[in-house]
C-alpha cells in the first residue's frame, strides 16, 4: 500500500473511490447549468398549461442558491441535486405538477420531457471542469499503483459520458451509478461493488465526496478514511456540512500521495 499524505495525518491505501459531481467535476458549471434549463422548461410548459410556480420556491426544489437574476451560482451540498438520483429529481417536480392540478400521468410526462430538452443542451454544450488539481493527484495515484474507482449518484451512463468529455475515464478501473445497485448513497452498496470491481477490502480505501452523504455511504461500507472535499465553496458554513467526514479540504493540492517505508 502507498500512503495518502493529508494536513491531519498519513494513512495507508490501497484504493481510493471518488464522488463524480463536485469532486471531479465542479458541479455547478454541469448541474447548475442543466438545472437552469430543466427548471426554466418546467416553468415555461406549465405555464403552457395556465399553471404558475412562485420564483421563491425554486430553491427549495432542488436545493440550488440562485443569484438576483435566477442563475444558479450554489447548491445545498445534502439536498436533492447533489444526493438525488434522477428519478428522485423528476420525483420532486411531478409531484410540483401533480399538486398544481395536473394529473399524476401528465405531470410526469412533462417533467421526462423537459429532463430531455435539458439533457440535449448539456450535450450540445459539455460544460464539464475537473477540480483544480486534480489531474495531477490521479497521475500521482496511478504512479503508486493506487486503484481508483467513481461512486456516484448519477446514472453510469451519464458519469462514463463525463468522464470520457473531460478525458479523464482511463484513470478508473470501475464507475459505479446508482443504476447497478438496489440502494444508493449514504447505504454502503456502491462502495462495496466498487471495492469488490477493484479486489480490495474497504478498510483500506479512502473515499472522497462533497456531501455527508458521501461520508455517511464511507463509514457505513467500512471504509478506512472519509474525506470532504470543498472545492471552491464560499459558504462559511461548509465546515459544519461534514459531520461525518475524518478529513476535510478544499482542495486536491492539499493531497499527496508518497510511498509507504518498508
Amino acid at each position: 500500500m502507498s500512503k495518502l499524505m493529508t494536513p491531519q495525518g498519513s494513512y495507508s491505501v490501497s484504493a481510493i473511490l471518488f464522488d463524480k459531481d463536485g469532486t471531479l467535476l465542479e458541479f455547478v458549471s454541469l448541474w447548475g447549468s442543466w438545472s437552469e434549463y430543466f427548471l426554466a422548461t418546467y416553468i415555461k410548459s406549465l405555464e403552457e398549461r395556465g399553471l404558475m410556480m412562485l420564483g421563491t420556491q425554486l430553491s427549495s426544489l432542488l436545493g440550488t442558491v440562485h443569484n438576483v437574476h435566477g442563475s444558479i451560482t450554489d447548491y445545498d451540498r445534502n439536498g436533492p441535486l447533489a444526493m438525488g438520483t434522477m428519478e428522485d429529481l423528476c420525483a420532486i417536480l411531478s409531484w410540483q405538477g401533480y399538486q398544481l392540478g395536473l394529473s399524476w400521468a401528465e405531470s410526469m410526462e412533462l417533467v421526462h420531457n423537459c429532463r430531455h430538452v435539458a439533457d440535449a443542451v448539456l450535450e450540445q454544450n459539455r460544460p464539464v471542469l475537473p477540480l483544480s488539481g486534480l489531474q495531477y493527484f490521479l497521475d500521482d495515484c496511478v504512479k503508486h499503483g493506487i486503484k481508483l474507482a467513481v461512486v456516484t449518484a448519477d446514472e453510469t451512463a451519464a458519469a462514463e459520458k463525463h468522464l470520457s468529455w473531460m478525458g479523464l475515464r482511463h484513470y478508473f478501473t470501475a464507475v459505479i451509478g446508482t443504476d447497478l445497485v438496489s440502494r444508493g448513497k449514504p447505504f454502503p452498496d456502491m462502495a462495496h461493488l466498487a471495492c469488490k470491481a477493484l479486489s480490495v477490502d474497504p478498510s483500506q480505501v479512502v473515499v472522497i465526496g462533497d456531501t455527508n452523504g458521501d461520508m455517511r455511504m464511507a463509514k457505513a461500507a467500512g471504509a478506512g478514511v472519509a474525506i470532504g472535499i470543498t472545492g471552491t465553496s464560499n459558504n462559511t458554513e461548509i465546515y459544519r456540512i461534514f459531520p461525518d467526514a475524518d478529513i476535510i479540504v478544499q482542495s486536491y493540492e492539499q493531497l499527496r500521495i508518497g510511498a509507504n517505508p518498508q
